[in-house]
């Protein structure tokens, strides 16, 4: 079994990265899902925006090659995660989302092949060191069995269901409060 090796990718590096990270997340989704592709384009496009955004964060693994990476950025002060928020809104939330205290991971990704090594803890576990936020958060989409089971081992809690726009599906909103470990 080959070492996995973790670190921490630079805003420029990420974005050199982008070709390599898209083609990681429709491997990743295309076998997680069972669906012929997750698209591919929507996601470069996100990204793109993702690694802009303040607070931008990114860890990637490899072994012989590319295993996986997540990253994610400080959330936007004016609270639009939280815009389509359906339930519950807490207030903790909010005013830490004011305050500029919490970071959303927004991709989380391990690729088939080289699951079950625990990749997806320790990118995690790197992401999360050296946060400067008290809540940590995530959109899952709810058919994703395998990232809910992972964060519910790692104590994350369910907050309720988001939707991006009235167009998209509705996800489940995870947090967690950024000092506790994995």
């Amino acid at each position: 079994m080959a070492e996995v090796f973790v670190r921490r990718l630079t805003r420029w590096q990420a974005d050199q990265q982008r070709e390599a990270i898209a083609d990681m997340y429709v491997e990743t989704y295309r076998r997680a899902q069972g669906e012929e592709y997750h698209d591919r384009q929507e996601f470069l496009r996100r990204f793109s925006e993702d690694v802009q955004r303040p607070g931008f964060d990114m860890v990637v693994a490899n072994t012989t090659g590319p295993a996986g990476c997540g990253y994610g950025f400080r959330l936007d002060r004016g609270g639009d995660w939280w815009h389509d928020f359906l339930g519950a809104r807490s207030r903790d939330a909010e005013e830490l989302t004011a305050s500029g205290k919490v970071f959303a991971v927004a991709e989380l990704m391990v690729l088939p092949s080289v699951r079950r090594r625990h990749i997806a803890t320790r990118v995690m576990e790197q992401l999360m060191a050296r946060l400067d936020a008290e809540l940590v958060t995530a959109r899952v989409e709810p058919a994703n069995v395998p990232a809910r089971s992972a964060l519910q081992s790692w104590g994350w809690a369910r907050l309720g269901d988001a939707r991006t726009s009235p167009q998209t599906p509705v996800f489940e909103v995870w947090s967690k409060p950024a000092r506790l470990p994995l």
